[in-house]
């Protein structure tokens, strides 16, 4: 995986124009930072968003992705363009992450030309938003505890390097509005230090304890999703089939005691809401293969711990057929349409 991650990286980034930076004052409306440059990777549809919201909130960003497209994209925005993730790290006051899996971060991280490619480190502080499985977050939090630091900055008390597992919730919606909901694993004094940051691309953020605890929230928060959005595809496909109109039941739900996310915010039938995935085919939202994806990594957490989860296993069943099906690149609430077979019929 390494390997293959270091060989694309290496095509892709020989096709774009070179990189530079451009001067920009700090500044941050959200309050004062310890950090004024900062290290972004993985542009995605999350990532780039957020990486944005950190250009506009008056931080200098270098960012790297093995997409192409996405890095001209930050460069024509004025911000600096690297190879590697370690060229991102040598100009970083502080790192964060934003990728589609724990073999990605792992990767990232300490594959080739990685974060951690060299034990003494100038960025202080690492953050990976990624959501992943709280065993990985707690081991590169580890490995990035044992490593050292290059220089101290003024009255800088950092002796260490620190990881904060700090994945969020919100979604692409959020995500490019910058009200995204960050929970957090980590000491508190580096969650303390990076609150700027986080409310430069969020509007919330919920310590949740030590190390891996923010994953193992996104884990749980993620499950409850799938299982909700599962639940109310599924009534509001039973909805149509007794006759009532999928706007009708959704007024119902929200006025009443199924109201939830799914139904209010990010409704899964075409033409009850604007500006949600269903109102554009499910494209541009959180993919079904990475709901997929989170619902498994929380079925092997509840096994490790010996919890009995049938609805997990039910979710997982069912994201599985829809990526099977070939709908594993839509919103993950075409599970309406594509398992339930739900109507396009407001």
């Amino acid at each position: 995986m390494a390997v293959m991650y270091k060989v694309r990286s290496l095509l892709n980034l020989s096709r774009c124009i070179c990189r530079r930076i451009l001067p920009r004052k700090f500044y941050s409306a959200q309050g004062s930072s310890q950090f004024e440059t900062v290290g972004f990777i993985g542009l995605g549809n999350m990532g780039s968003r957020m990486a944005n919201n950190l250009i506009k909130a008056g931080y200098q960003v270098a960012v790297h992705d093995i997409n192409c497209n996405a890095m001209k994209k930050f460069f024509d925005m004025g911000a600096a363009t690297k190879d590697t993730p370690f060229e991102v790290a040598e100009v970083s006051d502080v790192v964060i992450t934003m990728l589609p899996t724990s073999s990605h971060v792992r990767d990232v991280y300490t594959g080739p030309n990685g974060l951690l490619y060299r034990e003494n480190l100038r960025p202080r502080l690492f953050i990976d938003s990624s959501t992943i499985d709280p065993q990985t977050s707690r081991k590169l939090s580890t490995i990035v505890s044992h490593c050292t630091l290059k220089e101290q900055k003024g009255k800088d008390h950092w002796k260490k390097p620190a990881l904060l597992d700090a994945p969020v919730s919100g979604g692409v919606l959020a995500a490019e509005a910058g009200t995204l909901t960050f929970m957090v694993g980590g000491s508190k004094e580096a969650y303390a230090a990076a609150t700027p940051l986080f409310l430069s691309m969020g509007k919330n953020t919920v310590y949740c304890g030590g190390a891996g605890n923010g994953s193992a929230a996104k884990i749980c928060n993620n499950l409850a999703l799938a299982i909700s959005m599962i639940g109310i595809s599924e009534s509001l496909a039973l909805g149509q089939s007794l006759g009532i109109s999928a706007s009708t039941l959704t007024k119902v739900f929200n006025s009443s005691s199924a109201r939830c996310w799914s139904s209010d915010s990010y409704n899964p039938v075409p033409g009850v809401m604007e500006g949600v995935p269903s109102s554009r085919d499910y494209d541009g939202g959180f993919a079904s293969k990475l709901m997929a994806k989170d619902v498994n990594i929380a079925a092997t957490s509840a096994k490790e711990v010996g919890l009995r989860c049938p609805l997990t296993s039910q979710a997982q069943e069912i994201y599985r057929e829809l990526c099977e099906d070939g709908h594993e690149t839509k919103d993950f609430s075409c599970v309406f349409r594509h398992y339930y077979s739900g109507k396009n019929d407001a």
